[in-house]
């Protein structure tokens, strides 16, 4: 019979696919799959409008057979069948769906899941094929047919035997080539691992003949190959199932074996919503930290379902940034998907989905910070530097999201506190949320510039990470309480006339020396004074400048040439003996005054943990008073 020309449009595209539009190769699988899947969808259905009870669903399957000599891949189903017409109108122009028109006559998309759309993906298999023959009977009908192409050369299509209504796809495997490896698609653990990956979820079974070894009968240690027919999908989702019927165990059981964790996780959130966006998701917040979180090489993103089959393996968009350590999957059938059903076009679908998740994940932390601390304590210690990180993120965009999420250790509680619990806690005559940076809560614990703070019973929320006052700064205020530094010049005591009028008068007897002490240091700090924060302490630094002293420590330590610098205040504790000898010798002796600023200065820096400039000079400056 003649060769039968594919339409000229239908050529180029068939040229694009095979060459463009898809990224993986294996993709052919799914997509052929899924056409067997639609195929017996559609009988499905008309048995049911048709009241033939003669049809049954557990009678339907999907069938793969392997003749790796012959280099012969067949993908066959019992479904519908397709007659004369049909074949040459889906198969002969290429991006016509017969699912896509069999969803808009029958109007089903609510009462039959129909995975097609485009009716492109029957083409794929000329990815790996040199040669595809398609042999279909209808369903009802008595002639079969077959249509066959080598690609865009064209097509024949004639008359055949077939006994049964159904459809076989018979893939010719092309031959090695370069790069290439075809060979693979003809070996059984692949076709098994294709499968599980991208089908695993059709509702109706997959099965093939596969080896395996058993024991020979009779015999305690002797094996051989036996053939068995196997079904290589497990047909039903966990997370189309209802969430009375899923136990603990076999919620951890699917997290361990789909994510490839060995730990539990820490949280299960089973949700299906119906509305403007109807999908069903299975999400899991991780019990420990992968190895690579916090490396450039983690990888964000849920797998992404259509009707249960797997589009993408890692769908980003589903995830803000600060959620990314969330593991777990969507299934909508709602989805808009392109052409090669790889990708989603970016609309309005797939961002009302992200949405509702990003609520529901904060709404279950919410709960797991409320009903099991414990856990959500250890959560934190995981996870809590991404999440601030999000409150960081985007000049504070994100902080009606996170801020009530985020946990900081409190020098009265001593464990982590959120920020609504300490200012449940603040004293009425408190004006702002109280915080301090160091290297370590046993660190901050001595910091001079927390004693007066402590003195007056006020809490303290202890800042260990590098991120942690970047993202306060961006967060400014919580429910009104404006956060402030214990180092930072105002600490919102309210003083008496009284007692502001006898700090002038201190301060004057020193004004003179604290000149000489700022002009000995230089552009080191821009004042010394007297401190009001200080009791046991002689000395400390504060801050009077937008950067703090330990923004500056960290923003420094980073490979840049650009080198940052913290408007210093050194104050001086009025109280302590220090003053007393550091007005002597600035009486009776300049050299050895300007020694003791240099001394005190450094003290202060090495209190704050940022390296002193000349460790030489302050040695040595330390011998020469022992002397």
């Amino acid at each position: 019979m003649a060769k039968k020309q594919f339409k000229a449009e239908s050529k180029r595209l068939l040229d694009l696919m095979i060459h463009s539009i898809y990224t993986h190769k294996e993709i052919f699988l799914r997509e052929l799959i899924s056409n067997a899947s639609d195929a017996i969808d559609k009988l499905y259905y008309r048995s049911l409008t048709e009241n033939n009870t003669g049809l049954s669903r557990e009678d339907f399957e999907i069938r793969l057979d392997i003749n790796s000599e012959e280099r012969i891949l067949t993908i066959s189903d019992n479904g519908i069948g397709m007659t004369r017409e049909e074949l040459e109108s889906n198969l002969g122009t290429i991006a016509r769906s017969g699912s896509l028109a069999f969803k808009k006559e029958k109007e089903a998309k609510d009462e039959i899941d129909i995975i097609g759309q485009f009716g492109v993906g029957f083409y794929s298999s000329f990815m790996v094929s040199s040669n595809v023959t398609v042999i279909s009977k209808a369903y009802g009908e008595e002639q079969a047919y077959m249509w066959e192409s080598t690609g865009s050369d064209g097509y024949t299509l004639t008359e055949c035997d077939k006994p049964n209504y159904g459809t076989e796809i018979i893939l010719k495997i092309k031959e090695n080539h370069e790069d290439e490896n075809y060979d693979e698609f003809l070996q059984e653990y692949k076709i098994r691992g294709l499968v599980k990956k991208y089908s695993d979820y059709i509702r109706y079974p997959i099965k093939m003949n596969t080896q395996q070894r058993k024991l020979k009968e009779g015999t305690e240690d002797e094996y051989e190959t036996v053939i068995e027919d196997q079904t290589l999908n497990s047909m039903v989702p966990i997370w189309r199932k209802n969430k009375n019927e899923i136990s603990t165990e076999e919620y951890h059981h699917f997290y361990q074996e789909k994510f490839y964790d060995f730990s539990d996780p820490a949280k299960v959130i089973h949700t299906n919503v119906e509305g403007v966006s109807t999908y069903n998701a299975l999400l899991y917040i991780p019990g420990k930290a992968p190895y690579n979180y916090y490396t450039k090489e983690y990888e964000k993103g849920l797998q992404l379902y259509s009707s249960g089959v797997l589009i993408m393996d890692k769908c980003a968009d589903l995830l803000p940034d600060y959620f990314s350590f969330v593991k777990g999957l969507v299934d909508s059938q709602d989805l808009s998907l392109n052409i090669s059903r790889e990708m989603l076009q970016h609309d309005r679908q797939l961002k009302a989905i992200a949405s509702r998740l990003e609520k529901k994940i904060k709404s279950e932390l919410l709960e797991m910070q409320k009903t099991e601390r414990e856990k959500y304590e250890d959560f934190f210690k995981n996870f809590g530097l991404q999440l601030k990180y999000g409150l960081y993120d985007r000049f504070g965009a994100n902080k009606e999201m996170l801020q009530d999420l985020v946990l900081f250790y409190s020098s009265t509680e001593n464990k982590p506190v959120t920020l609504s619990e300490y200012v449940s806690r603040m004293k009425l005559d408190q004006k702002y949320i109280y915080y301090a940076c160091g290297d370590s809560v046993e660190r901050i614990e001595r910091l001079p510039q927390t004693e007066m703070l402590k003195d007056k019973g006020f809490e303290i929320l202890y800042f260990t990470d590098d991120i942690d006052e970047f993202a306060i700064r961006m967060l400014h205020e919580f429910d009104g309480k404006e956060f402030r530094s214990v180092s930072s010049d105002d600490l919102g005591f309210e003083e008496s006339e009284t007692d502001k009028e006898a700090a002038r008068k201190e301060a004057e007897d020193y004004q003179d020396m604290f000149a000489f002490m700022k002009e000995t240091l230089g552009d080191k700090v821009s004042e010394v004074r007297l401190s009001q924060r200080l009791k046991t302490h002689p000395v400390c630094l504060a801050s009077s400048g937008g950067l703090s002293i330990e923004m500056e420590k960290i923003l420094n330590a980073m490979p840049n040439d650009e080198k940052v610098k913290a408007e210093k205040v050194l104050e001086i504790n009025a109280g302590h003996q220090v003053l007393q000898a550091l007005k002597k010798a600035y009486e009776s002796d300049k050299e050895k005054a300007g020694k003791y600023t240099e001394l005190l200065y450094n003290q202060a820096l090495l209190i704050e943990g940022v390296p002193i400039e000349d460790p030489v000079a302050f040695s040595n400056a330390i011998c020469d008073l022992i002397i």
